[in-house]
Formats: structure tokens, sequence, C-alpha cells
């Protein structure tokens, strides 16, 4: 899924509207990624499109040699159920 960049933020529009997009700050002196907030559109529950603006987040980071501080619901959830996947990358105070 190819999704918009803004500062702070990664989402996909439809129709003008925005339908999907996570928020996130730079924390901890430019070193780690907040991410706060994934919201996604009820229409397009259920297909991943949560856990793909998560994972771009995570790819920037990793490309910038940062960590990832999962703060919103969501993203804390699946990085404790994906332990093996997001171990690495997730910021820990």
């Amino acid at each position: 899924m190819d999704f918009q960049h803004e500062n702070g933020r990664y989402f996909l529009e439809k129709d003008g509207k925005t339908i999907a997009e996570v928020l996130y700050t730079t924390i901890n002196d430019g070193k780690t990624l907040s991410l706060n907030s994934t919201i996604v559109d009820p229409s397009l529950r259920g297909q991943g499109v949560a856990r793909q603006l998560v994972d771009t987040v995570v790819h920037e980071a990793q490309a910038n040699g940062q960590t990832v501080k999962p703060v919103c619901s969501y993203a804390r959830a699946l990085f404790f159920r994906n332990p093996d996947i997001y171990q690495e990358i997730e910021y820990k105070s």
C-alpha cells in the first residue's frame, strides 16, 4: 500500500478524505520515534492496514538508526504480541 507522508504522519486518502493514518513524534533527542496514534476507517479494518502503517514507521526508524516507542494502544498490543519482530527496535526506557 502506498502511504503519503507528511512530517509526523503517514496516511492514506480517498476522495480527499483521510481514511487511515499513523501519527508519530520524534523524542529522546531524535533517537526515537513515538507512535502516538493509529486510526483506520471501519471500511478498511481487518485488512492489515494499521499494521502496515506501524511497520512503515518502524522501517523509517530502522533506516535512520532510531528506536520506536509504541504509545498508542494498537502499537503497544502489536509490539507485545510480536516480540520476535519488534523487540530489537523497541525503545526501552
